[in-house]
């Protein structure tokens, strides 16, 4: 699937902090992605999130080629533990967009779970038999 998405003029921008599970399902789906763009439909606010490896950005269901909002400065690098919050900066670029960020993080982490759960992989994990070292000098 391939979306050009145009940002409109910056209206407001506020640091926030995403909970790391929130985040880090988002970058399971995005990194098991043939593309390595996973796209999230929130339908519960009909917003499509679009993962990508520098921000997710929120589109309009109605006017998929309008960004809402969008979550950008996001540094992995700066965590020092898989846990920790994922610290970020919320774009909004049309006037729904601070509504639209109260009900956002629970709504997205929520719909990134469903997706999760349906693409899980329905093959038995398999052990994979590794031959034992040769022993050096004995």
């Amino acid at each position: 699937m391939q979306i050009t998405v145009h940002r409109g003029p910056e209206l407001w921008r506020e640091r926030r902090s995403l909970p790391a599970s929130t985040y880090n399902l988002a970058r399971t789906l995005q990194l098991r992605s043939p593309n390595g763009v996973a796209f999230v439909p929130v339908r519960s606010l009909q917003v499509l999130a679009i993962v990508d490896c520098e921000a997710f950005v929120f589109v309009d269901g109605q006017q998929r080629a309008l960004a809402l909002l969008a979550w950008e400065g996001l540094r992995p690098a700066a965590r020092s533990a898989l846990h920790e919050a994922m610290d970020f900066e919320a774009v909004g670029y049309a006037p729904a967009a601070r509504e639209a960020m109260q009900r956002l993080p629970w709504e997205f982490h929520q719909a990134l779970r469903a997706l999760t759960e349906r693409r899980r992989d329905s093959a038995p994990a398999r052990l994979l038999p590794f031959a034992p070292r040769a022993s050096h000098g004995a």
